[in-house]
């Protein structure tokens, strides 16, 4: 009986005990200050306000300053045109024609591609940060990396769109229903590089928010639309002439370096960080700006 309980009472024991971390073995429990910078915390509205704004400023910046090389753009385009073809892939010129025939969708696509790659991308991230802060930061990361490497894809290898391509009879449709809000045609080409095509951002960015609504939300309706949306998205690019299928494979592959980025940074994928972050005491470079304030 006491020999029972003994055996009983040294089991809760252990069960209860709470392992010891590496950062509490450590002399005075001080977490190293790459795990401090690694933390989630909780974002702050102004920061990333300021952070986002300075980074589309930036990547706009590069992209527009990468040089055009026309030649060089319409000469790859041309080449990836051919091995399309050559492979029985080559679809979107029937695409682009069979949509154009439709006004209404057409029209619709316009605007769908010169406004929802800003809107939905903006929104995930703001619903990112309302409901789910404590994977803000890594989410956010999975986007920035992807943009940045893009940036990579602008600069080695210039690429025409489509309806730049010289006697391929893509029609651009902007152009031809005299839609607003694309920089890619009309009064605005002037201030976007028209040579920049891959990889697709399009692509890139929305199905960043298609993964991130999957793999965040509960409601099985908001998972449907979060992959249908990069799906529409490469129906539209290629419909539009802006892009070829083969720049959405570039955008994907962008992406999924993103992910790893993240995920080598905080140690796991950004769905399966806590949803609010724990305490994590003052951020390192909060304390740098305090030591020059004193």
């Amino acid at each position: 009986m006491g020999e029972a309980s003994v055996k009983t009472l040294e089991t809760r024991t252990d069960v209860s005990s709470p392992p010891v971390t590496e950062v509490e073995a450590r002399p005075g429990g001080q977490r190293t200050l790459a795990s401090r910078l690694r933390a989630p915390r909780r974002p702050r509205i102004w920061f990333e306000v300021l952070l986002i704004a300075v980074s589309y400023w930036t990547y706009s910046l590069i992209r527009n300053a990468v040089p055009e090389q026309k030649a060089v753009a319409l000469a790859n385009a041309d080449w990836l045109w051919g091995v399309e073809r050559s492979l029985g892939i080559a679809v979107e010129q029937s695409v682009n024609h069979a949509i154009d025939s439709v006004t209404w969708l057409i029209v619709g696509m316009n605007y769908y591609y010169a406004t929802l790659h800003f809107v939905v991308t903006i929104g995930v991230l703001v619903w990112i940060y309302r409901f789910h802060p404590g994977r803000y930061a890594a989410t956010r990361l999975v986007l920035f990396a992807t943009t940045g490497v893009a940036l990579v894809g602008y600069y080695l290898y210039p690429l025409a769109p489509p309806r730049l391509m010289n006697g391929q009879q893509f029609i651009d449709t902007v152009l031809k229903h005299h839609t607003w809000g694309s920089m890619a045609s009309g009064n605005l080409k002037q201030m976007s590089n028209q040579y920049a095509a891959m990889p697709s951002m399009h692509i890139g960015w929305s199905l960043w928010c298609g993964l991130t609504i999957f793999a965040v939300a509960s409601a099985p309706w908001a998972r449907i639309l979060g992959l249908l949306y990069p799906t529409a998205t490469l129906v539209v690019i290629v419909a539009t002439a802006n892009h070829f299928w083969l720049d959405a494979v570039g955008g994907m592959l962008c992406l999924a370096f993103g992910f790893t980025v993240s995920r080598a940074w905080f140690g796991s994928l950004p769905h399966r960080l806590p949803r609010h972050p724990e305490p994590a005491g003052t951020h390192p470079a909060t304390e740098l700006l305090n030591r020059f304030r004193r």
